[in-house]
């Protein structure tokens, strides 16, 4: 009876290790799978604020169709976009627009930090250009960006509304 209860024992001990070892190795396995998404994403973010410096359209290649775009805070283009069309017609176009005949048009002129929590990539960085009225537009951006499957399908933008909306109201878009 004694080598019964201790066989069973060892059986179920056995089995615990089995199933405890399998599990560590499923969660091993979605932690780098994770870990690897989250590092493609922070170079995706990287490499298309790089390509913004030198001229490329990178960002916008990045974001979703049915991206939901939302500006924080009180300037004049506050609130929430859904769409990558309604995105480029409401904000972007109108914004290059104010740099169209500069021969500095805005970019990123710093990167200050990629950081990531999951599906979440958060770009931190400076800004700098040259208005068509010859005056400079400089400001600081935040943007939280959600990103699935490679593109980005939410973000919330922060920056100096002040310093936008001086620019927004001062300068008048020319389309090329």
């Amino acid at each position: 009876m004694m080598k019964l209860v201790e066989k069973r024992r060892w059986m179920l001990q056995t089995g615990i290790v089995g199933i405890a070892s399998g599990i560590f190795a499923s969660v091993s396995a979605d932690a780098q799978d994770t870990s690897s998404t989250i590092i493609s994403n922070k170079s995706k973010v990287r490499s298309a604020l790089n390509g913004w410096t030198t001229g490329n359209d990178d960002v916008l290649n990045l974001l979703s169709e049915t991206v939901k775009w939302t500006i924080a805070g009180t300037s004049l283009v506050s609130g929430t976009t859904i769409g990558k069309t309604a995105l480029i017609t409401k904000v972007l176009a109108p914004f290059g627009a104010r740099f169209s005949k500069s021969s500095e048009k805005f970019r990123p002129t710093r990167i200050i930090g990629i950081y990531s929590d999951g599906d979440t990539v958060i770009a931190h960085f400076d800004g700098r250009g040259i208005a068509n009225d010859g005056k400079p537009y400089i400001n600081t951006y935040a943007w939280f960006l959600k990103i699935k499957n490679g593109t980005i399908v939410e973000a919330t933008a922060f920056f100096d509304s002040i310093a936008f909306n001086d620019l927004w109201t001062r300068v008048t878009p020319s389309y090329p």
